[in-house]
Parts: C-alpha cells; sequence; structure tokens
C-alpha cells in the first residue's frame, strides 16, 4: 500500500474541531478513507466480482423502469 500524508496545520486562533473538519474534508477528497475501510477486511477477488456484477445487475434494473406517470402501453396506437 502506498503511503499517503495529509496534514492540516491549525491557522493561529483556529479552534481544534474545525481543523478537524478541514482534515475529514482533506481525507475524503483523496479516497484515503474509502481506501481504508474497503482494506479492513480481505475480500477475495471472486467475491468482489460477484459483487460488482449485483451493483450492474441493479443499476441496470434501477435504469430500465419507466418513469412515474407512463405506462409502457401509452405508445402502443
Amino acid at each position: 500500500m502506498a503511503s499517503t500524508t495529509c496534514e492540516v496545520k491549525l491557522r493561529r486562533g483556529e479552534p481544534v474541531e474545525k481543523g478537524l473538519r478541514r482534515l475529514k474534508k482533506l481525507l475524503d477528497r483523496e479516497g484515503i478513507l474509502k481506501d481504508m475501510r474497503g482494506r479492513k477486511h480481505f475480500e477475495k477477488p471472486g467475491d468482489k466480482r460477484r459483487a460488482k456484477q449485483a451493483r450492474a445487475r441493479s443499476r441496470a434494473m434501477r435504469d430500465s423502469r419507466t418513469p412515474p406517470g407512463e405506462s409502457r402501453t401509452s405508445n402502443r396506437y
């Protein structure tokens, strides 16, 4: 795993809570937290592939639904 360093220096008179908020935003932008959550538990390559396919299937089902108010038979004649 490549080492990524994020650093936030507190400005003069800045509360610690505000500095933590800036650090969290930086970590989110860099994708570090997402990467760490993904590495928390090992996932077999086959399981990753199956999960990816399941996400694709659900996305395809969601996108194929007709918008509300329109029926499939409305354009028949």
